[in-house]
């Protein structure tokens, strides 16, 4: 036969602060005073606290309520409560304030790397309470954790589905960028191509462009990887379509074939629904927002 648990007494936190209090104070009188509350409320309290645990806490003295052998060791179990009453509040207004729990953060590389690195770093220092796990990956694959639930918050490329909430942030030029050498004299010429792997929201958004100028989108190679590209770009692989923030950089240092970019993408902070329930997702959108302003 199992065990019946004992019943918790329904005691509140206030009647343990009232009874930490006139144990404190020299009278009634002041322990009321430093609660801010009437002697007769103080006295209401402690009678129900009495009432509710079976046992009496105080015994009269001539005109003086005076605690009993039982009552120092009950104050121990109080003030013991009390504190971890507090800490669980000063949690609670942490994850209020977005600078406890956990958050869970997806980025492309570019804006992990390029754009808001160091802005992570800050957001993670000012909150050392707070759990912020950072998954870097492709724009599609971002989005897919967003939708199942694995991440918060994902900073992308703007989706075309209209299920999630998004805030824009920037916008990023992309150039088209040739292997040494090559001298076309029409877009028709451009390519073949090393470029992001199929599903790739940025990929679509370059076969798009350059269907457009007439050029053949024709791939040879596929990387997530920005830094690949521009290797196989500088090895004679193909041609490519990159952020000039990526590209341009050494170790490459890519010279883009046309003064103009080829393109723009979008990248936004994107949420499941409008309500930005986490705290923390707002913080740190607010904070991406200062960076790109």
């Amino acid at each position: 036969m199992t065990p019946t648990r004992s019943s918790l007494p329904d005691i509140s936190i206030t009647q343990l602060q009232y009874l930490v209090a006139v144990q404190e104070n020299s009278t009634w009188a002041a322990a009321a005073d430093a609660l801010g509350v009437s002697q007769s409320a103080l006295s209401q309290g402690l009678a129900e606290l009495q009432r509710r645990l079976g046992i009496h806490l105080f015994i009269w003295n001539g005109r003086r309520r005076v605690p009993n052998s039982s009552t120092e060791e009950l104050t121990e179990h109080a003030r013991r409560i009390l504190s971890l009453t507090s800490d669980l509040s000063s949690w609670s207004d942490r994850i209020r304030a977005g600078s406890a729990g956990k958050l869970r953060v997806g980025m492309i590389d570019a804006a992990a790397v390029d754009h808001f690195g160091d802005t992570l770093r800050t957001f993670r220092e000012a909150r050392p309470n707070l759990d912020l796990h950072v998954t870097v990956g492709p724009s599609s694959q971002l989005l897919e954790g967003l939708s199942n639930g694995n991440l918060d918050l994902s900073i992308c490329i703007s989706p075309q589905n209209s299920q999630f909430s998004t805030v824009p942030l920037l916008k990023e030029d992309l150039y088209v960028y040739a292997p040494p050498g090559a001298r076309p004299s029409s877009t028709k010429e451009w390519g073949p191509w090393v470029t992001f792997p199929t599903g790739s929201l940025t990929r679509a958004l370059i076969g798009e462009a350059l269907r457009s100028l007439g050029s053949p989108f024709s791939v040879v190679a596929e990387s997530n990887q920005p830094e690949v590209l521009s290797e196989m770009v500088l090895i004679g692989m193909g041609w490519t379509v990159l952020p000039q923030i990526q590209a341009e950089r050494p170790p490459a240092s890519l010279s883009p074939a046309q003064k103009k970019p080829l393109l723009s993408r979008h990248l936004v902070a994107a949420t499941r629904d409008s309500n930005l329930t986490n705290p923390a997702v707002s913080e740190l959108v607010t904070e991406l927002l200062r960076t790109v302003a």
